[in-house]
């Protein structure tokens, strides 16, 4: 038995990303919420299609939009999942519910245990936050995971809280990326993608991530995959 033991794989470790989506009434304009919506679906597929060898891509999904943020995929696999909802833009924009949501969820020690890489976290509104947000972001960030965690935010449109949005993100020297249009939108969710893929195959899957938006061609962002 220890022989056999001995030859056994080891057990891929949790590398786990939680994308914190706008949802409120404001992304219903100009193809935002639709553009959301298949960029989430195509990360989760292109998630679950990786090999799990060294890293098993597990995925968190926060929405807050109407009166309160909600859970959606609790950090599961993502070769488990198999349908990503698509989601209706309305109401208005609870995101310090959102965070203290993305707080629990890190330091909740079943779903994200000791031996798991270094999270992502991805935040993407167009918007200002309608409840309390300073002390809920203010406790995510103080939080050990998200310390160690990479954190990345994206502004959509003119009227997004880029200050707000550059608090969030870790990334001195992109701070906060911007989307114009909905190509975007799926433009930066493919970036991300590509990174954590490759750092999930890497042999060093706990560095940190980094992105590079501008390498993604508006004809790779693979529409016919979803």
């Amino acid at each position: 038995m220890t022989k056999l033991k001995a030859f056994a794989a080891p057990q891929a470790r949790p590398l786990p990303v939680i994308i914190l989506a706008d949802v409120s009434g404001s992304m219903a304009e100009n193809g935002k919420i639709e553009a959301l919506n298949v960029a989430i679906k195509q990360m989760v597929t292109s998630f679950g299609k990786e090999s799990r060898l060294r890293a098993d891509i597990q995925v968190g999904l926060i929405t807050f939009g109407g009166r309160q943020a909600d859970l959606h995929l609790p950090l599961i696999s993502a070769h488990s999942v198999s349908e990503v909802e698509a989601f209706t833009a309305v109401g208005a924009t609870p995101m310090g519910a959102a965070f203290e949501l993305a707080r629990q969820l890190l330091e909740d020690k079943e779903r994200v245990p000791a031996r798991a890489y270094r999270p992502v976290l991805v935040l993407v509104s167009d918007g200002v936050p309608t409840d309390d947000w300073e002390k809920p972001l203010a406790a995510l960030k103080g939080s050990e995971r998200a310390q160690k965690a990479s954190r990345f935010a994206m502004a959509i449109g003119a009227d997004a809280d880029r200050e707000l949005l550059a608090q969030f993100a870790d990334d001195v020297e992109a701070p906060v990326f911007e989307a114009h249009e909905a190509d975007d939108i799926r433009r930066f969710f493919r970036a991300v993608t590509m990174s954590v893929v490759a750092r999930s195959s890497s042999p060093s899957p706990d560095q940190p991530l980094t992105l590079d938006v501008s390498e993604i061609p508006a004809d790779d962002l693979d529409l016919d995959a979803i």
